[in-house]
């Protein structure tokens, strides 16, 4: 029987960064200690075809649509927890790998399980689905057995979520760098604030950093090099030593600079009630146009 506990995080044989590329993972295909997932709203694309040895993490298991105020919310970690265990998830596991063929389910899976206490265990896999096939290697349709059971130990994080609250608290502060993966329309407030349901615009000193940039392309996700994505955090004000704090509409964007911003070793924190919080919020304030304004 697999046990499903809360306490302090296990710790992983070997630190790897938040990304791994088709070829580490190739070198590991088969071992124990590696657990390989597809995270997807829907099984079909997992049927269709899946990088061999992988298993299917349905997102609406560890996501929700919660309270109108936040848009997506994360599940509890009981939820989350017993979810990983079926997949068989336990604390032998070194390394928990996480693909897609929508590179925000993968990246949206990353921070929640860095949440939930798996930080330095939990990797991306550069390119996704659509980078392993380049590579040249296959899909299968066969779905591996889950083998296998042993104690699942938690540490949930109280310091990666932050609130309305504590971003309007640090507005102005230059060690905080406010980072809107939002599209031009969207931060600029051309979109009307998602068409008249929340005020338009953006975070008062937020910078302008669309997601999308981040990647070749969405159809070939694969990361930008370390030199560019430096050279786009600095664009997007971020100094060296700095807390990144990135948000978006309802927090899936953002997910992918939270992702970006661990990979290049800044402290980040992630503001999941994004616009959809903020925006509807008439106590806090808001600017319009392509500039960050605002104290900063």
């Amino acid at each position: 029987m697999c046990v499903f506990t809360l306490a302090g995080p296990a710790t992983a044989e070997a630190q790897v960064g938040p990304v791994v590329d088709a070829e580490w993972l190739a070198r590991r295909m088969g071992d124990s200690r590696v657990l390989l997932l597809q995270a997807d709203m829907r099984r079909a694309s997992y049927d269709e075809g899946h990088i061999p040895g992988a298993r299917f993490l349905d997102l609406n298991r560890i996501v929700w649509d919660g309270d109108p105020a936040w848009g997506t919310e994360m599940r509890s970690s009981e939820e989350v927890g017993g979810t990983l265990r079926q997949l068989g998830l336990h604390d032998e596991i070194d390394h928990v790998v996480v693909y897609a063929t929508n590179p925000l389910f993968a990246s949206r899976t990353f921070l929640t399980l860095e949440v939930m206490g798996l930080g330095g265990r939990v990797h991306v896999l550069d390119g996704g689905q659509a980078g392993w096939t380049a590579s040249g290697r296959e899909l299968t349709t066969v779905e591996p057995a889950v083998a296998g059971a042993g104690v699942l130990t938690l540490g949930p994080r109280d310091d990666v979520l932050v609130s309305a609250d504590w971003v309007h608290d640090r507005l102005g502060d230059e060690a905080t760098s406010l980072v809107d993966a939002r599209p031009d329309d969207e931060y600029t407030g051309e979109d009307g604030g998602m068409g008249g349901i929340a005020n338009p615009g953006h975070i008062p000193g937020a910078h302008q950093m669309y997601w999308e940039e981040l990647v070749d392309s969405r159809a070939s996700p694969f990361l930008r090099d370390r030199a560019e994505l430096i050279k786009l955090f600095e664009d997007a004000g971020v100094s060296p030593g700095d807390t990144v704090v990135a948000y978006c509409m309802v927090g899936w964007r953002a997910s992918y600079t939270y992702l970006a911003a661990r990979m290049l070793g800044y402290d980040t924190k992630f503001y999941d009630g994004s616009w959809r919080d903020w925006g509807t919020r008439d106590d806090l304030p808001a600017v319009t146009g392509p500039e960050p304004g605002g104290p900063r």
